[in-house]
């Protein structure tokens, strides 16, 4: 086993990485909390820059809008399509019981459909019409707009 000085200690700092050239493949060598462990630069996924990816830390949450970070650090996501590699181990994980992705439904509505009367927003203000009414052009809306429901 041939034995190559990639850095010193100082040059990776807790949380750092450095990417090096090692006989021929190009190597991420990290720190994770004073312990340093390295990765061919390769997904084996799809062989996207791995040690290139972003370090994070395993997403845990117990319902909608409380989401968290556990084992922050110590987690490599491949810049590509974002699989997460533990830095400790080289194993990929994924949640399979509880899907990141929340969907909404969506409709398409004509514009005429969204558009608020707005004189009964000023009556609500407490305003009165007063005597006199500028004249006006038409103005048909006849674009159509994607609308979002969030429950």
């Amino acid at each position: 086993m041939a034995r190559y000085v990639v850095a010193r200690v100082d040059e990776i700092p807790v949380g750092g990485r450095k990417i090096v050239a090692v006989a021929g493949e190009s190597v991420g060598v990290f720190n994770v909390g004073g312990e340093y462990v390295a990765f061919r630069n390769r997904c084996p996924h799809q062989g996207g820059p791995l040690c290139e990816g972003a370090l994070w830390g395993f997403v845990a949450s117990d319902g909608p809008g409380d989401a968290r970070l556990v084992r922050e650090g110590e987690v490599l996501k491949c810049p590509w399509h974002a699989w997460e590699y533990d830095l400790r181990t080289g194993q990929s994980w994924y949640q399979t019981a509880r899907p990141r992705a929340r969907r909404y439904p969506v409709q398409v509505e004509p514009g005429r459909s969204l558009v608020a009367n707005p004189d009964d927003a000023l009556l609500d203000l407490g305003y009165a019409k007063g005597p006199f009414v500028a004249e006006i052009y038409p103005v048909s809306l006849d674009d159509v707009y994607v609308v979002v429901e969030i429950p």
